[in-house]
């Protein structure tokens, strides 16, 4: 079983593509989602990540490329398309010196 979604997750392959000897996809998947539903693949990363970090085997630095981190056009100050015109004042005397 754990293979099974291993190798799934390892390509980021299709359920339907998974080979025969690990069973029908349909039972793998639904084993699955029913450990992901019930905390299981949860508490077997904790476990696992416990027992290595106790033997040293985790190094917790992270690290981030900045080259690759970018801002949505929006976050930039993109114009929208359609612009819409500026906002008519709205005070009485504004409005007599734009007219």
């Amino acid at each position: 079983m754990i293979d099974a979604v291993a190798w799934r997750f390892r390509g980021n392959n299709a359920w339907r593509d998974l080979p025969e000897c690990f069973g029908p996809w349909q039972t793998v998947y639904h084993r699955f989602a029913v450990w992901a539903k019930d905390g299981t693949w949860h508490r077997v990363l904790t476990e696992l990540q416990t027992r290595t970090d106790a033997a040293g085997g985790i190094d917790w630095l992270v690290g981030v490329d900045s080259t690759v981190v970018r801002a949505h056009q929006h976050a930039a100050g993109a114009r929208k398309k359609g612009s819409r015109p500026a906002n008519r004042p709205t005070t009485p005397w504004a409005a007599r010196a734009v007219d």
